[in-house]
């Protein structure tokens, strides 16, 4: 019986051994980073934002950006919004918007995300510094 049991634990143990090399990292790990933060104000503007995973400094592809709003918040507007459209990458990683700077200020870029084979959701507000 003591065998058994023996037996047992150590198949418990090579089984979580198993299962920790293959857990990925965890949500907190990523982040969404501005490639460019000053911008012209304007219509029809591009912003282009680059999601990494911080552990290892690497573009993250793929991810379903589900979330954005752009706003004035940092400077006390947030009611001021315009609309945001999402726009194809040109670089593995890169995720692009579209939108409509009416004013020369701080704009906040609030963006969520999927990334697969992770649970939860990257969340980030990036500040956008748009110029006459």
């Amino acid at each position: 019986m003591t065998t058994f049991n023996v037996a047992r634990a150590a198949m418990a143990v090579l089984i979580g051994a198993a299962l920790a090399g293959t857990a990925h990292a965890e949500i907190k790990n990523y982040e969404f980073q501005l490639i460019q933060p000053t911008i012209k104000a304007g219509a029809d503007r591009i912003v282009t934002v680059r999601l990494v995973d911080k552990a290892t400094g690497k573009p993250v592809s793929d991810a379903v950006v589900f979330a954005s709003r752009l706003d004035m918040a940092p400077d006390g507007m947030q009611e001021m919004a315009t609309k945001v459209t999402p726009m194809p990458g040109t670089e593995p990683g890169t995720y692009r918007f579209k939108a409509t700077f009416g004013m020369a200020g701080r704009w906040q870029l609030s963006l969520g995300a999927k990334v697969q084979g992770e649970t939860g959701t990257v969340e980030n507000k990036l500040v956008v510094t748009a110029e006459q």
